[in-house]
């Protein structure tokens, strides 16, 4: 079996652990320069807060609701991130991180029956020795592990363990997931599903494999035979992100020094390279854009755009 953990709200349940007071009131976390929302608490998804939220438009809405908002604290997040693997890497023989809040954890030295009480105990484990709280998705499969891991966090009944190791199971989780929320189903691949009639996750697992592989390729059929159950994917060969993009919006007012651009842009480089390294991956080419704000109409905009 494979596990993936998962921090909870992770910037958000950072900012919480030095400021417990937060805990269950709406939190979110702005961009560098504070430019648009890129983190939200639950219970500030709840109040409706999107995604990318330019932070100017909804100010007054979150004084209003009484949402925490925090400037992002890469240093302070990458800090408490360590101390969350540190701990996993501890209890588990094998693993992988996968992003700043989630590791895959290779189960197979657990019998199936001690599975679940060892996820139970190592989420509390982490949960108090950081003070952030995991989710435990647990399946044959990386990416079924992967939509265990989102009930896990949308169904307080699992109590933060989900785990797939049923057919039952499997068939009930893949008819309730949406094809977009399936790992490595992007915006265009969930069209294209969605054209040939393919909603769910189930609908995908329906389809002929011969046919998979020529509509969408090597990948596609991966995809869809870890559905399956069976594992196309190891802690190995870990699929990596084909393009990296670091994208932040400045100060209203903008940025009129050329020094301060060149020094911002370089922080958004090294930011791409810590990424890049982390997949252990070399850069093929690199792009740098900018633009003035759009939103203005009556001032005239312009935008640079290089390619490397």
């Amino acid at each position: 079996m494979i596990a993936i953990a998962d921090c909870n709200n992770f910037y958000a349940s950072c900012e919480r652990v030095f400021c417990p007071s937060l805990n269950g009131k709406p939190v979110v976390i702005l961009s560098n320069n504070d430019g648009c929302v890129i983190a939200r608490s639950s219970e500030a998804k709840a109040l409706g807060i999107k995604m990318g939220a330019p932070f100017f438009q909804i100010k007054n809405e979150l004084e209003a609701k009484g949402v925490a908002v925090f400037s992002s604290n890469y240093t302070l997040y990458g800090d408490m991130s360590r101390r969350v693997m540190s701990l996993l890497s501890e209890a588990i023989p094998e693993m992988q991180i996968y992003s700043i809040d989630e590791a895959f954890l290779d189960f197979s030295f657990l019998e199936k029956d001690d599975i679940h009480n060892f996820a139970i105990q190592l989420a509390k484990k982490i949960e108090k020795g950081t003070g952030i709280p995991i989710t435990i998705g647990i399946a044959p499969t990386m990416t079924l592990a992967k939509i265990a891991s989102h009930f896990g966090k949308n169904y307080n009944g699992y109590q933060h363990v989900c785990i797939i190791d049923n057919e039952e199971k499997r068939k009930k989780a893949l008819q309730l997931t949406s094809i977009d929320e399936v790992w490595g189903v992007g915006h265009r691949l969930t069209t294209k599903m969605r054209n040939l009639g393919i909603n769910t996750a189930w609908d995908f697992t329906q389809t002929n494999a011969s046919w998979v592989k020529k509509t969408f390729t090597i990948t596609g059929l991966r995809t869809w035979e870890e559905l399956n159950g069976h594992p196309c994917i190891s802690l190995d060969n870990l699929p990596h992100q084909h393009r990296i993009l670091t994208s932040r919006s400045f100060p209203d007012k903008g940025i009129g020094n050329l020094n301060l651009l060149e020094e911002s842009i370089a922080n958004f480089a090294a930011s791409c390279v810590e990424r890049l390294r982390r997949q252990h991956c070399v850069c093929e080419s690199i792009a740098v854009f900018a633009r003035t704000k759009q939103i203005h109409h009556d001032d005239p905009c312009f935008q640079i755009f290089r390619f490397h």
